[in-house]
């Protein structure tokens, strides 16, 4: 099935409050199968560490698991973050996992630590490195991937299997080196969207064509919360709200349960934080999140979404995808 405006996945393999990592590990094959059998294009998975509601840690092999639970829908990392690791061991990984499922792995690379300093260090990382080190380390991973790598150490496997690599990003940090290297670049809007129109710019102004890609993509992080109806919609997005604020006061913690009427009971700098980040987000029933993802592509020009719908209920997450996929039949119905 063609897809006029395709659209992904984003899973954080959370874990909820009284839940296991091994749940949410079954929840995550559930969901992947659920996502391929939608239509969904791709399904990632992010590096995140010391997170009490984040079980991915391990990226790559969460992604083994989900590809050897699929079939054909890509699987891939949104993304590693590269600082964290040497970039002959990324390759090495990932050359593995694209041995083991060709075609259909995809490596986005981010610089940030996705940890505070104290796991940072706990990673081995040194925190004295230049920033600038980031864009040295893509080049040198990609290198490693290429058919004729110019370093002496080989990648095996690795080589020659050209893993397609993602930029990421939630600054002009990541616009601008994706538009220097010629790569698809992904926006971390689903959480971090200030900057994203000025970097979406950036990118596309600057964009270089290389042999990766002959002009810009654009992947939006986007939040979504459907249910059969609004008010319950609304009441699911709380479980997320209280993360996302108990995350952004220095106080990270479990999914909780969903509460009644959770913004109502917030005060002004909560309200604020919230405010801001629903910026990229769709809640409602499907007539509801297709018209607020159509108006999000429309105002973006985004050529991909990659949806994540944080939910205590696994159930109701499942439902949630599966009415998003109704909402993007809808619009691409209209686009025809």
């Amino acid at each position: 099935m063609k897809q006029n405006h395709p659209y992904s996945v984003l899973d954080l393999a959370p874990i909820v409050q009284g839940g296991t990592a091994a749940q949410s590990f079954a929840n995550t094959v559930e969901l992947a199968q659920l996502a391929e059998n939608l239509g969904y294009q791709r399904y990632w998975m992010a590096e995140h560490h010391g997170m009490l509601g984040i079980a991915s840690a391990a990226t790559s092999v969460l992604i083994g698991h989900v590809a050897a639970h699929t079939k054909h829908i890509r699987v891939g990392a949104g993304g590693i973050m590269l600082p964290n690791h040497s970039p002959l061991v990324i390759a090495e990984q990932f050359g593995t996992l694209e041995s083991l499922f060709p075609g259909r792995i995809d490596l986005g690379l981010g610089r940030a630590p996705g940890s505070d300093q104290l796991t940072a260090r706990a990673l081995r990382r040194n925190l004295q490195s230049d920033a600038n080190e980031f864009p040295q380390d893509v080049l040198e991973l990609m290198d490693y991937m290429s058919d004729e790598p110019e370093q002496p150490v080989l990648a095996v496997p690795g080589k020659g299997l050209h893993v397609p690599v993602w930029i990421l990003g939630s600054s002009l940090f990541g616009a601008q080196l994706a538009a220097a290297l010629g790569l698809p670049y992904a926006f971390a809007s689903h959480f971090a969207p200030a900057q994203l129109m000025d970097a979406l710019n950036v990118y596309r102004s600057t964009f270089k064509p290389s042999q990766y890609l002959s002009k810009p993509y654009v992947m939006l992080g986007f939040n979504v919360f459907a249910a059969d109806s609004t008010d319950e919609a609304s009441y699911l997005a709380s479980s997320w709200q209280q993360s996302f604020v108990s995350l952004r006061t220095g106080k990270p913690i479990q999914l909780p349960p969903p509460v009644e009427n959770y913004l109502e009971k917030m005060g002004p700098p909560a309200q604020a934080l919230i405010d801001h980040v629903l910026s990229c987000s769709a809640i409602g029933n499907t007539e509801l999140v297709a018209q607020q993802i159509k108006a999000f592509i429309d105002k973006t020009g985004a050529d991909e979404l990659m949806l994540t719908s944080n939910m205590y209920d696994h159930q109701a997450r499942i439902r949630s995808y599966q009415l998003t996929a109704d909402a993007y039949a809808l619009i691409n119905k209209t686009a025809t």
